[in-house]
C-alpha cells in the first residue's frame, strides 16, 4: 500500500489527513467536493480509513471505490478506543482524521468490499423492519392494558398499519434479493439450513456480508459469539461472549431455538450441553455459534444443507 489516508466525515464536510506527509485538507461532502478530493488523492492506490456514518459516507465510498482505492470502514467505538490508547485527548475533525490514518497504518487494517446499491437498499429496509417490529410489540403490549374505546381503536388501527408495512417490506426484500443473482444464491443456501427462515437469512446477509470468506473462528468472533477467556495468574474467571455485531446475534436467537427442535445435529449439541449441567442460555449460545459457522461453511463451499453435513 503506497499510503494511508484518514477521513473524518460529517454531513457537510470531509476532513482528510495523509499520513506520509502529514498534510490536512477539507472538502465539501457534495459532488464538487468529492471530485476535488479524488483529484487530490491521485491515481495511486491508497488505503482510506473512515468511520461508519450512515448515509453520509455512501457517496464518498462510491467515488473512491470506482477510483480503485482500498476502503476501510471502522466501527466508531473501536476508533475511539484506539484514540484513547494512542493518547489523542482532543476530539476535533482534524484530529480524528489524523487518528484514523494512524490507526489504519498501525493496525494494518484490511480493505473490505463496498456494498452494492442493492445491498444498501436491502440494509435500509432491514433496519426499517426492525423498527416496525419494535412498534408492533409496543402496540400489542399497550393493547393488553388499554380500556378506553378510543385508545383501543387507535391501537388496533396502528397495529394493523404496522403489520401491513412489515408485509410490504418483506415483499420488497424478497424482490431485491431475487433480482440479484449472487444474493439469491446465498439466500437459497441459508434457507436450506433447518431453523433459518427468510427473515433470518436476510438479516445474516445484511449483518455479515463477509459470510463465506471467513474461517469458523473469525465468523464467531465477528458476531461476538466466541467465548472471551478471562484469566490472570492463578485466577480464572468465567468466559463470556461480547462485542461483535449485536444485530446478528439477535437475528440468530430465534433460528437457534427452532434449530434445537428441528435440526438433529444442533439439537444434539444443545442436549449434550444441558446434560453436562450447562445453563440453557449457554447451550443456546453454542447453537447460535454453530449455526453461524455452518452457514459460513456452506456459503464458502457453495453447497446447501444436508442431514449428513458435518
Amino acid at each position: 500500500m503506497h499510503d494511508t489516508i484518514g477521513v473524518d466525515i460529517s454531513k457537510d464536510t470531509l476532513d482528510i489527513h495523509r499520513l506520509s506527509d502529514g498534510k490536512h485538507i477539507r472538502f465539501g461532502n457534495d459532488k464538487a467536493g468529492l471530485a476535488a478530493m479524488r483529484r487530490w488523492i491521485g491515481k495511486t492506490r491508497v488505503r482510506v480509513v473512515y468511520e461508519s456514518t450512515g448515509r453520509y459516507h455512501r457517496d464518498m465510498e462510491g467515488v473512491l471505490d470506482t477510483a480503485g482505492h482500498a476502503l476501510v470502514k471502522v466501527n466508531p467505538g473501536r476508533a475511539r478506543r484506539f484514540a484513547q490508547a494512542a493518547g489523542y485527548g482532543a476530539k476535533t475533525d482534524r484530529v480524528d482524521a489524523a487518528m484514523l490514518a494512524r490507526m489504519g497504518a498501525v493496525l494494518d487494517l484490511d480493505a473490505k468490499p463496498v456494498r452494492t446499491d442493492s445491498m444498501h437498499e436491502i440494509r435500509e429496509l432491514h433496519i426499517a423492519r426492525i423498527g416496525l417490529v419494535k412498534d408492533r410489540t409496543a402496540c400489542r403490549n399497550r393493547l393488553h392494558g388499554a380500556r378506553n374505546k378510543v385508545v383501543l381503536a387507535q391501537l388496533r388501527a396502528r397495529l394493523k398499519q404496522v403489520e401491513s408495512q412489515i408485509a410490504q417490506i418483506d415483499t420488497e426484500l424478497q424482490r431485491l434479493v431475487a433480482n440479484d443473482p449472487g444474493l439469491a444464491h446465498r439466500f437459497g443456501i441459508l434457507m436450506s439450513v433447518p431453523g433459518i427462515g427468510p427473515v433470518a437469512a436476510v438479516a445474516m446477509i445484511v449483518e455479515m456480508p463477509e459470510l463465506g470468506t471467513l474461517d469458523g473462528k473469525e465468523a464467531a468472533s465477528l458476531a461476538g459469539l466466541a467465548p472471551i477467556t478471562r484469566e490472570s495468574g492463578v485466577w480464572k474467571g468465567r468466559s463470556r461472549i461480547g462485542g461483535g455485531r449485536r444485530g446478528l446475534r439477535k437475528a440468530l436467537y430465534m433460528p437457534a431455538l427452532v434449530a434445537i427442535r428441528h435440526n438433529q445435529q444442533l439439537g444434539q449439541i444443545y442436549q449434550r450441553l444441558c446434560s453436562a449441567g450447562k445453563p440453557a442460555k449457554l447451550a443456546i449460545t453454542a447453537v447460535m455459534r454453530k449455526l453461524l459457522i455452518l452457514a459460513n461453511a456452506l456459503i464458502r463451499d457453495d453447497r446447501k444443507w444436508a442431514d449428513a453435513a458435518p
